[in-house]
């Protein structure tokens, strides 16, 4: 095929590929999400409707890219972790992102009407903004989702108490940012309680948590080819093949658990393998 004098144009182009044998993480998170909440009148501190939205389109991500192994969200925020050994895209670092941003923004939309039926959206539409993290070692890995988690847990317990102060205690938001300054856990747990009778223990694990979302294998899968791992012997083309097609074709689950301890991931070995 011929080229055109202009092709030169094409040495401008910069493509940064991501190092291998790293667990790459995208976290995306959401544009302008508080004039959104407040648009379409969100519930506070919590709006049902709209975690289950991002919980949904995110399913819908992991459903079409198989290299994904888990995902991890909170509010508007989601972190999608990718196999050690992808090779989606060449590791392309513009091509990861943009797809995980650009396929997690158009189901968002898409999805919208069945969990938000009575408020259409309209201009400016929701989007999302993201980056790409790597993570050469399992520990890092955990320690970022731990991070996420306990992040989880602080902004929560924050906005249980500030929202019961003004939605139950009928103070200002001024006020109660005023009172909810430099107090400790302990202190907001207490004002839950003493005040309004809520035991935070037992507000629903989702708020509390987050969610979890992991591909659910069957145990003759992961235990044929954790066994071959631990053996030291090289799986075969077939085999992984076969891992391939698994991992596409696996129960996709919603979970609201802890994933700071070990139990998670002991229990989910094929999450983080050793090779």
């Amino acid at each position: 095929m011929a080229k055109s004098k202009y092709e030169y144009v094409k040495t401008f182009e910069q493509n940064t590929s991501l190092l291998p044998n790293t667990y790459l993480v995208v976290r995306i998170d959401g544009r302008g999400f508080h004039h959104l909440s407040s648009k379409y009148n969100f519930g506070k501190p919590n709006d049902l409707r709209a975690l289950d939205l991002m919980n949904a389109s995110a399913v819908a991500v992991m459903k079409e890219i198989p290299d994904l192994v888990m995902a991890y969200g909170i509010s508007d925020e989601f972190s999608f972790v990718f196999d050690r050994k992808s090779q989606l895209f060449d590791r392309r670092e513009s091509k990861i992102l943009t797809t995980i941003v650009s396929t997690f923004t158009s189901y968002y939309v898409h999805l919208w009407p069945a969990y938000f039926p009575s408020e259409p959206l309209s201009p400016p539409m929701p989007s999302f903004d993201g980056r790409v993290v790597m993570y050469p070692s399992k520990q890092n890995l955990r320690d970022y989702m731990s991070w996420r988690q306990v992040d989880c847990h602080i902004n929560n317990l924050y906005n249980t108490t500030f929202w019961a102060l003004v939605q139950k205690g009928q103070m200002g938001t001024t006020e109660a940012e005023e009172m909810l300054k430099g107090t400790l856990a302990a202190d907001k747990n207490e004002i839950l309680f003493s005040r309004f009778g809520i035991n935070y223990n037992n507000e629903p694990e989702q708020f509390r948590k987050g969610s979890v979302i992991v591909r659910d294998f069957s145990e003759l899968t992961i235990s044929d080819a954790h066994l071959q791992k631990e053996a030291g012997t090289e799986i075969s083309k077939t085999k992984k093949e076969k891992e391939k097609k698994a991992r596409a074709k696996a129960e996709i689950k919603v979970e609201f658990v802890d994933i700071i301890g070990d139990a998670f991931w002991e229990a989910r070995p094929w999450l983080l393998p050793d090779s």
